[in-house]
């Protein structure tokens, strides 16, 4: 080696590649194709957790952190893939199937396990992708007309009114509260009798004007029964829902999330009221109530702070608590992370119990914690404001970018509809009349509307409490050593719209939970 030459450092060398990956990155893109990078950088950043490959030629971003079998860098970019991967093998001769542009448009973000692409370029073929998903690639004759196409994240799908004409009867029954929800935002019949009459479509006609009876708009289906009779076709009225399927009308105003949020809750309410041990109503013994809050304290602080991967000890807690802890004086508090989250669970937890105060004193819980839940999520994060863990700004409200639930298939709402779902979960905290309905369903579906860039467990779990204190129901924990449990139980409500499982999981908890007033029959 020539004197004064110094081989370049695997840490050099790693930064060189990801100054590439930066580079590439600047479009805001999260996939790849292997020859945008030359082999050297490719094979360097794969192997030190930067990148991840979906299948050959392929590649998405990934962090080194992502622990072995961590689903979320793909989920995360699952439907860029698709979009990226349909473009480069059909250009613009492509679309998603009806079934998965009314789900869609449904606002279902549960990843599909398999998304069917139909193209002239097709070749019936499957290409398996990571965690168990894949694409079909079905061959079709011809592309629909571009008006029944929309497009929207680089996806190609039905627009509402093509994806109801093409899916089959089965699915109405089988995705109710999709359907619903796209035909609720249906304003009248002139794009589907357009669909109908073009096509000859009188079977189609009969169910969707059943559809439209069955969600109460028979305004609807008396308009598509008469134009298709008009122009001579023989149209029989059916009705392609089950028993029980229905909720009656839902709102257009607010977008599909508030008609989803709204269909949910009315689905799910029933099997919660079945479930639930009765309510004891509320404490005669305030004090003594506020008191089983204040003992309940340091064991609901480590488990809730556990749940969320945080190492919290019982000892930090009652230092939190004491007043022992001190940022400013002690550089370890400064610089600890779970020393910041104890000490902004504790600031929450003090703001929260102000609150079950006023509820036990009679106020509607619904109307208090719509505004008494951003001051909860302040106290939460505002000691890692101060030291310069996050910045400021995290403290201004809601989200505005996409999250994704680690090992779960489940996606929270697009960060736009946050601001339409929250407005409409208080509304139906506000006159749901069963404590426990507004307990269980309040925590799921704050979880499920994921309004906040961090902090959205403590906070449902704050939520459930409070809700739970509507009934006189005790403070319930949700122990660390139930994680995996608690989890999956949400996870059924999110992907499968089961509620059942966490019904049971949180009823189960309740009704053994220390210091309840009596128990519950």
């Amino acid at each position: 080696m020539a004197k004064g030459v110094s081989m370049a450092t695997p840490n050099k060398k790693l930064a060189e590649s990801l100054d590439v990956l930066k580079k590439l990155q600047e479009g805001g893109g999260r996939i790849f194709r292997s020859e945008e990078l030359s082999r050297i950088h490719r094979e360097r950043l794969v192997a030190n957790g930067f990148l991840k490959e979906v299948m050959k030629g392929w590649l998405i971003t990934a962090s080194p952190s992502a622990r072995e079998g961590d689903s979320t860098p793909w989920y995360a970019s699952f439907w860029e893939f698709c979009a990226r991967y349909c473009n480069e093998r059909f250009s613009d001769d492509w679309h998603l199937s009806p079934e998965q542009s009314l789900l869609l448009h449904g606002e279902k973000t549960v990843i599909p396990a398999q998304v069917v692409a139909y193209s002239p370029k097709g070749t019936n073929n499957t290409v398996s992708l990571l965690f168990g998903t894949s694409i079909y690639d079905l061959k079709q004759s011809t592309m629909p007309t571009a008006s029944d196409l929309v497009m929207r994240d680089g996806l190609r799908f039905f627009s509402p009114a093509a994806a109801l004409v093409r899916v089959p009867e089965s699915f109405f029954g089988r995705n109710p509260i999709e359907t619903q929800v796209v035909l609720a935002g249906i304003a009248d019949a002139s794009d589907i009798l357009r669909l109908l009459l073009n096509g000859g479509h009188s079977a189609k006609a009969g169910q969707l004007a059943g559809a439209f009876r069955r969600t109460h708009r028979p305004e609807l289906a008396e308009e598509i029964i008469s134009a298709m009779k008009s122009a001579g076709y023989d149209v029989r009225e059916s009705d392609p829902f089950e028993a029980g399927q229905t909720f009656g009308a839902l709102r257009r105003a607010g977008g599909p999330i508030v008609r989803r949020v709204q269909m949910m809750w009315e689905s799910m309410r029933g099997a919660v009221v079945d479930i639930f041990p009765k309510a004891p109503g509320l404490p005669k013994d305030k004090d003594a109530y506020l008191r089983l809050i204040d003992g309940i304290y340091e064991s609901d602080a480590y488990h809730s702070l556990s749940i969320e991967g945080y190492s919290v000890t019982p000892a930090l807690i009652e230092r939190v608590r004491a007043g022992d802890w001190d940022p400013e004086r002690h550089e370890e508090d400064r610089r600890n992370r779970d020393a910041m989250a104890a000490r902004g669970y504790w600031q929450a937890f003090r703001i929260v119990k102000r609150t079950v105060e006023q509820v036990i004193a009679g106020v509607n819980p619904g109307a208090l914690v719509r505004t008494a839940h951003k001051d909860w999520y302040r106290e939460l994060f505002q000691p890692c404001v101060t030291v310069g863990l996050v910045p400021a700004g995290s403290l201004a409200g809601y989200r505005n970018h996409p999250v994704y639930l680690r090992t779960s298939r489940y996606a929270p709402p697009r960060w736009e509809a946050v601001r339409d779902a929250m407005p409409v979960l208080f509304d139906l905290l506000e006159k749901e009349s069963e404590p426990a309905v507004r307990a269980v369903l309040g925590h799921w579906l704050f979880g499920y509307i994921h309004p906040y860039p961090d902090g959205n467990g403590r906070m449902a779990r704050f939520l459930m409490n409070v809700m739970l204190a509507s009934g006189g129901y005790a403070w319930t924990v949700i122990r660390v050593e139930d994680r995996d449990a608690y989890l999956d139980a949400l996870d059924r409500a999110s992907i499968d719209v089961n509620i059942k499982p966490f019904s049971e999981f949180v009823a189960e908890r309740t009704r053994w939970s220390p210091g309840a007033r009596e128990r519950p029959s």
